[in-house]
């Protein structure tokens, strides 16, 4: 092919298809230029078709979102150093939404709210790319939650029950374990095949090293994503950090799969948003927050569902966590945020304080799902289980005063004193669901009555172990069922009447 044949190596008739699919249609371009810049933001004039949440360009190169309209100025917040932005620089609109790079190559990865490594393992290369901001899913595209998501935590699986597209608030003091709690169903989800999604807003670097190696030691990082921002980044990475890793989300529950997104936590983005709102000079409302900081969570918490199986069957569900200042749940962004999820989890100080843990305050714990969200064999032994513990809980405050108690009420107390036992769970202690049920059925039968109060959690493991040794087709079938049936109560005598002459035995040998 000669040189008149083509330009720069192009054939002319790929040249001709060009031309001819171009668009010559007239574009307007909107421009502005910076008024003001500085702490992370930058006020715009002449910007005047600008709408919230678009997406703007420096003459540097710098990238912008709108968050704020007035009739003098645009307020838009940097994605990058405000060194990079100077007084007087151009401003071009994109008429876009901010987009992030999604796909399943970001799973077990380390990254900023624009899709960036943070974790020194090479390029990420996406599948896709989708707004951030994006409508919810209808009504007529959800279907009610009704399947367990399981946390491998024994109080919120009998008590609390959580289901895949739920929202279930996390919220208490400093340190009582929030995260804990959140990194334990992470870990739990391995088991199932749910893809996790770890939201830190404002996190210590070494908080999120610290996750980062427990994920890893766990083997849950391979179906993790952990989307990182720190206090010293510029405050519109942190404002993103929730909306990127939904959008995330999003792209897998529209491929089927199961999501689990957890935002740690939605105090700290409220902040992020009261400072940027502030430094946008928009008119401040209740403790200082902007008017729509309601909206702004509702819109983001809104997005999770359980899609119909028209739509693909895909869920993504939501572990929102918000901090608490001496267990008040009445302030602004807590009471926000219970209304508009489907239930909540208390931590109380006390409680961890007195070494309960994980420190779930039941009397305040909620979940809006209840039982639709539990297998046929947990809901048999939850009810019982919840009642015991009322009851042990209403009684233990006689025994403050020295009160007497009856035959019939000590057996009560003694038989709660072994449930609070066997709430307890160690950190990263995650528990099959299978197991959990088995647990509570002993429980509840007064199979462990017999025992002190300090070893019946020894007593369940070795039973366990015993079983899945000697009667692994009775663990299989409870695994497959998750249904306490004849059969398998008939079994569970028999076999724990055997393990009970073991262990008796073991214990004379031993002492």
């Amino acid at each position: 092919m000669s040189m008149a044949e083509t330009i720069l190596g192009i054939p002319w008739k790929e040249i001709e298809k060009r031309i001819e699919k171009y668009n010559f249609t007239p574009r307007l371009s909107n421009i502005g230029y910076v008024k003001y810049v500085g702490d992370g933001v930058a006020q715009v004039s002449l910007l005047d078709d600008a709408f919230l949440g678009e997406m703007v360009v420096f003459s540097s190169g710098a990238l912008g979102m709108v968050l704020s309209l007035s009739e003098e100025f645009v307020g838009v917040v940097l994605l990058s150093k405000d060194k990079e932005v100077k007084e007087g620089d151009l401003v071009y609109s994109t008429g876009k939404i901010i987009q992030v790079p999604v796909g399943s190559s970001f799973l077990g990865r380390v990254i900023d709210p624009l899709g960036n490594p943070l974790d020194n393992l090479g390029n990420i290369y996406p599948e896709g790319f989708l707004p951030i901001d994006r409508p919810a899913p209808t009504i007529f595209e959800r279907e009610p939650v009704k399947e367990p998501l399981y946390t491998g935590i024994r109080i919120i699986d009998a008590l609390i029950p959580i289901g895949h597209g739920q929202r279930e608030l996390i919220l208490g003091d400093r340190q009582t374990g929030k995260t804990t709690i959140a990194i334990d169903t992470i870990i739990n989800q391995r088991r199932y095949g749910t893809i996790c999604i770890y939201v830190a807003i404002a996190q210590k670097r070494t908080n999120i090293a610290r996750i980062y190696q427990t994920l890893k030691d766990y083997k849950a990082l391979a179906n993790t994503i952990i989307i990182a921002t720190f206090p010293d980044q510029p405050p519109s990475l942190r404002y993103l950090a929730p909306f990127s890793g939904c959008a995330m989300g999003e792209y897998f529950m529209m491929q089927g799969e199961k999501v689990l997104i957890v935002y740690d936590d939605l105090t700290k983005h409220a902040n992020t948003y009261r400072e940027i709102a502030l430094l946008l000079r928009r008119i401040p409302g209740r403790e200082a927050y902007p008017g729509d900081i309601f909206y702004l969570h509702s819109h983001l918490l809104e997005r999770s569902a359980k899609l119909n199986i028209k739509k693909g069957g895909g869920s993504l569900t939501a572990l929102p966590i918000a901090e608490t200042l001496a267990g008040e749940i009445s302030t602004y962004i807590p009471t926000n945020l219970i209304s508009i999820t489907d239930g909540q989890i208390y931590l109380d100080t006390a409680l961890f304080n007195a070494g309960i843990r994980p420190a779930i305050n039941v009397g305040l714990s909620v979940s809006r799902v209840g039982g639709s969200a539990q297998p046929k064999g947990m809901r048999q032994v939850a009810g019982m289980l919840r009642l015991s513990l009322a009851q042990y809980r209403e009684f233990s405050l006689f025994l403050e005063f020295g009160t007497e108690l009856d035959a019939t009420t000590k057996k009560k107390v003694e038989r709660g004193l072994r449930i609070e036992e066997i709430l307890k769970q160690g950190i990263h202690e995650v528990q099959p669901i299978e197991e959990e049920i088995i647990t509570f059925y002993l429980l509840n039968g007064g199979f462990l009555d017999i025992y002190p109060v300090s070893e019946v959690k020894q007593v369940v493991s070795k039973y366990i172990e015993y079983i899945s040794t000697k009667y692994s087709p009775l663990l299989s079938l409870i695994r497959q069922k998750l249904e306490l049936n004849d059969q398998v109560i008939y079994e569970l005598h028999n076999s724990f009447q055997e393990f009970q002459r073991e262990y008796a035995n073991s214990s004379r040998t031993s002492s």
